[in-house]
């Protein structure tokens, strides 16, 4: 996609990690369209995190990890970037055993020779992104010159994640399994013991099905075996300390790597941050708010960004014509091209959701969409809610514009997503927790906050994972960047203040702007990101880039 430069108005900055958006939206609980869940934290009542599974202070002295702190990555041309494989052991407490993932990295070499300070490593988000995808997408060349003169730009899928091998999936391969687990969404708020039982079981037949395709490896995907990776990947590179960024997620996966392995921590750039302290319930209430709140900026904005083409002469039209679109999708799914189930609510809430990443870059498709809805067509809001970066036309014909199913690659972000997302948190056994959050969360968020809280319903039937909401242990690390984007939907500002200070000597950078992230959307932190990354300058407190 192309992104504007919001600082400098008619400039843009060519950003093609478009699947980044994509996956890190459906990792959203208020998406009404898919039963995912934002599993980032766990309950728990005294804030500390369970210490046993920790890394010891050098793993690599460990004899059964040398072969896998040894290797030597054999980099090969893989069209306009470089290729190698990572072999790590699937459970760090048995390394021996035999069981591993293999894991593909892409790099672009870009480092000038005189200047090269080392490898830059990203992670794009998700839980489920491909790494691998964002390098070969072009990720380098939206950098910025001055990092890419010093840094080879590295970066991986995942355990589990992407083109990983294994890799994970939710597909049984038994066609009215894999039907039963992909039913309709739960309603925006599920009020009768009818709507709660289809909403548990649709959710319980989902988690049924990831377990049954990808039983053994779902202990073992979890966030802290990925830092470890991460740590793996650090010494094949022959780094003696990590240079890192993390987008969203990457901000969780770089935290976990700063509490296991503070000393090994050059730079370490945490945008869209997200709060280990917070609890489940905690988190799906800040979010969803967060996500109100964007779409009545939109609403209040729109004309700012979009002009003429906003779906409303005010911010009053425009708040009047989703209220009406709301209500409307309530009673009967508005008609899609090419579907026979259309557009219900929960699908326009996750377009309205999908649509609060890049204000600059979405909002206008947003206008369209909700103008042919307006007017009785639910195609291109179906589109934005499925993550299509366009809306398509709404008279081209959608057999036309379908891609055929060979050109499609083999995604298995959501499998990824829920597999991570759950094993991480341990989320209530009892459904009673997730009705109980209900008319909070209606309070706090309206329709988002509600959708929020049955999305997280697949996490409820999972296998337990370990963490527990605490805050960052780190000690020994080095300033960490954390950027906070104050309108950001997803992870809320908040946050990023709250985990700049739980680093210790932790640096918050404020980008004064609606949207998630920030770095690569706007020139005034790109630059001081940069200047972080290759001189590691320090960020003064209270520092501010204005939109």
């Amino acid at each position: 996609m192309i992104l504007p430069r919001t600082d400098h108005p008619g400039e843009f900055l060519v950003f093609r990690t478009t699947a980044r958006r994509r996956v890190l939206a459906l990792a959203l609980a208020v998406l009404g369209t898919t039963s995912l869940a934002a599993c980032t934290t766990g309950p728990g009542q005294d804030g500390n995190r369970p210490r046993a599974s920790a890394a010891p202070a050098d793993p690599a002295a460990r004899p059964d990890l040398q072969r896998f702190y040894g290797q030597k990555l054999g980099w090969r041309p893989c069209g306009d970037v470089q290729c190698a494989s990572l072999t790590v052991p699937m459970d760090y407490a048995r390394p021996g055993d035999g069981r591993t993932f293999v894991l593909p990295l892409a790099r672009a070499a870009t480092a000038v020779e005189g200047k090269r300070l080392g490898s830059l490593v990203l992670n794009p988000g998700g839980p489920g992104e491909s790494g691998v995808k964002l390098v070969e997408d072009g990720v380098a060349e939206d950098l910025g010159r001055g990092v890419r003169e010093r840094f080879d730009v590295v970066s991986f899928d995942p355990r589990g994640v992407g083109r990983s091998t294994p890799a994970l999936t939710c597909l049984t391969g038994n066609r009215a399994e894999d039907e039963e687990a992909a039913v309709d969404e739960a309603p925006l708020l599920p009020r009768t013991d009818a709507e709660r039982t289809a909403a548990l079981a649709g959710a319980r037949a989902q988690a049924a099905a990831c377990r049954k395709a990808s039983g053994p490896l779902l202990p073992h995907v979890g966030t802290e075996d990925a830092a470890r990776d991460l740590d793996v990947l650090r010494a094949a590179l022959g780094e003696r300390r990590l240079t890192y960024v993390g987008w969203s997620y990457g901000t969780s996966l770089g935290t976990s790597y700063a509490e296991q392995f503070p000393r090994r921590v050059r730079a370490m750039v945490l945008d869209g941050a997200v709060d280990p302290s917070l609890d489940w319930r905690q988190r799906v209430l800040g979010q969803s708010a967060g996500f109100r709140d964007a779409v009545e900026e939109y609403a209040a904005s729109c004309a700012d960004v979009v002009g003429e083409g906003c779906p409303g002469a005010s911010p009053e039209e425009i708040r009047a014509l989703i209220d009406r679109l709301l209500e409307r999708t309530r009673r009967e799914p508005l008609p899609v091209d090419g579907s026979e189930d259309g557009l219900d609510a929960a699908g326009l809430v996750g377009a309205l959701s999908m649509s609060m990443y890049t204000p600059e870059a979405q909002w206008e498709g947003l206008s369209e969409a909700l103008r042919a809805a307006d007017d009785g067509d639910g195609t291109r809001l179906a589109a934005l809610a499925a993550g299509d970066e366009e809306a398509p036309d709404a008279d081209a014909d959608a057999e036309e514009d379908a891609p055929d199913a060979s050109d499609v690659p083999e995604d298995n972000s959501e499998a990824a997503l829920i597999a991570v997302n759950c094993l991480d948190v341990p989320h209530p056994r009892d459904p009673r927790a997730y009705w109980d959050a209900l008319a909070p969360a209606r309070e706090a968020a309206g329709d988002y906050g509600t959708s929020g809280v049955t999305s997280e319903l697949v996490c409820e039937d999972w296998p337990a994972g370990t963490q527990r909401p605490h805050r960052v242990d780190a000690a020994g690390v080095p300033p960490v960047l954390v950027v906070g984007t104050t309108g950001d939907p997803a992870t809320p500002y908040d946050e990023a203040v709250s985990l700049a200070r739980q680093f210790p000597g932790g640096m918050l950078l404020s980008f004064d702007a609606p949207g998630h992230t920030g770095y690569g959307r706007d020139a005034c932190v790109d630059r001081k990101v940069e200047a972080y990354l290759v001189s590691l300058t320090k960020v003064r407190p209270g520092t501010r880039c204005p939109s």
